[in-house]
């Protein structure tokens, strides 16, 4: 019997998003129907990833049938958030694959004096945590949130934990994407919605270890298998309003330079990039794999890939929780009320 597979991808419009479906569909039995379900705040978005995933899909060597549904959802927005519980719950009693690709942050340009400085300084630190990236201080979304960390964090957390039976009935693995700069100097008890961080950015991929390494064994109660990965460094294109033709190749013609000098973590490419994600989602076995750890992307000097595992420093988890908690059930009650207008069921 051919089985059905529903996979949930985050950000799906991104580099990284692209790839993990890519890969996903490589990986996954060819002989199980997947549909993949596309995320974005509009529908000509949703549509072109739609697109590109079909070209791709097509040239796979696949018995099952991979097809598309799309998902519009604004993280920053909690009546958007319901909205798209709503929808999955109508469309979907079983979600198998859950990827947070949630990767928003505040910017406001570049500091080049500082990006010549540390270049010259310290060329594999200045490409892999880089501190010359502007990023804007004490930004609200419409909901009285701080916006990064609504966006990487609560929002997707918020609707995780709404969506909690299909995940259960699906024996999902769901996947957090975290950052390499994800550093324990990035969290502070007294700002968790990093409206006082000027590395909100760093600051939301740091809960998002806190987060993980905090729910991951009650995840696990319920049938769900949950994994923090870190895609390495590669092209995004988040950042490419700030830089011209010849910022943009001097940028990768660093990031090659410093594979070359021995940084493991220079995927450069988005296809590497999302191997840890769908590796933890699909290959690795939920009873030897350790899910404390952090699964990343890495590359060897000639671009041959693998996983490299790193450890988590947990301070804070149980603090990350508690906040979400009582934060959910504020939003709990604030929505209860809330009508949503959604698709009919498919």
């Amino acid at each position: 019997m051919v089985g059905r597979k529903v996979a949930v991808i985050t950000g799906t419009n991104s580099n990284l998003g692209l790839n993990i479906a890519y890969r996903l569909i490589e990986q996954e039995d060819p002989t199980n129907r997947l549909t993949i379900v596309v995320t974005s705040r509009t529908l000509p978005r949703a549509t072109e990833a739609i697109n590109l995933i079909q070209k791709f899909a097509k040239k796979c060597p696949r018995v099952g049938i991979v097809d598309y549904d799309y998902l519009l959802i604004d993280f920053t927005d909690m009546v958007s958030v319901l909205g798209a519980y709503y929808e999955l719950t109508k469309k979907y009693k079983e979600i198998h694959y859950f990827f947070v690709n949630a990767a928003q942050g505040v910017y406001g340009g570049i500091d080049w004096i500082g990006a010549v400085k540390e270049v010259c300084t310290n060329l594999i630190k200045s490409v892999t945590y880089p501190s010359y990236k502007i990023q804007r201080i004490g930004v609200k979304s419409d909901d009285d949130l701080g916006l990064v960390f609504q966006a990487n964090v609560f929002g997707p957390y918020y609707l995780i934990q709404k969506i909690l039976p299909q995940l259960t009935a699906g024996k999902a693995s769901v996947v957090w994407i975290s950052s390499l700069m994800s550093e324990p100097k990035y969290f502070s008890i007294n700002d968790i919605q990093l409206l006082k961080s000027d590395a909100s950015y760093e600051g939301s991929k740091r809960l998002v270890d806190l987060l993980h390494m905090a729910t991951y064994k009650d995840m696990k109660n319920h049938g769900i298998h949950q994994y923090l990965v870190q895609p390495g460094i590669f092209i995004s294109n988040s950042f490419s309003i700030y830089l011209n033709i010849f910022t943009y190749y001097g940028m990768l013609a660093l990031f090659y330079l410093a594979r070359w000098l021995g940084s493991v973590w220079h995927n450069v490419d988005g296809y590497k990039a999302a191997n840890a994600p769908v590796y933890a989602a699909t290959l690795a076995n939920p009873n030897f794999e350790e899910q404390y750890l952090k699964y990343g992307s890495a590359s060897g000097r000639d671009g041959m890939e693998y996983i490299q595992t790193q450890e988590v420093d947990p301070t804070g988890a149980s603090d990350v929780q508690e906040y979400l908690s009582k934060l959910k059930l504020e939003w709990d009650e604030k929505l209860k009320d809330q009508i949503t207008n959604s698709r009919e069921t498919v």
